[in-house]
């Protein structure tokens, strides 16, 4: 049984950072692309970052310079790293794992960037 657990979120000031984690089970997760989405209320998800499995990456270009994604295959574990955090980025990021168009979703995590 897959499962993704994130951690991490919480309360934060504008200009402020913060380290999501995404912990992987039941599954072999160096196969896997790892991607972490964000939503806000009546929005849909949106993705902000992806790792390959070779360790590429993609950003979208609101975060693009501001967070980092990153893996660690023996830890099973995918990060984002958010720094310089804006009110706007504030939403519930979500983990996602994909390999060969299955999808597995973490429970999700609340960030919130505001003084």
């Amino acid at each position: 049984q897959v499962q993704l657990v994130e951690s991490g979120g919480g309360l934060v000031q504008p200009g402020g950072s913060l380290r999501l984690s995404c912990a992987a089970s039941g599954m072999i997760f160096s196969l896997y692309t790892m991607n972490w989405y964000r939503q806000t209320p009546g929005n849909e998800r949106e993705l902000v970052a992806t790792i390959s499995r070779s360790g590429s990456t993609y950003y979208a270009d609101s975060v693009k310079g501001r967070f980092t994604i990153s893996r660690d295959n023996a830890k099973n574990t995918v990060y984002l790293q958010m720094n310089s955090l804006k009110p706007e980025d504030t939403a519930v990021y979500y983990c996602n794992a994909r390999k060969s168009g299955v999808n597995y979703w973490g429970q999700g995590t609340q960030v919130t960037v505001s003084s």
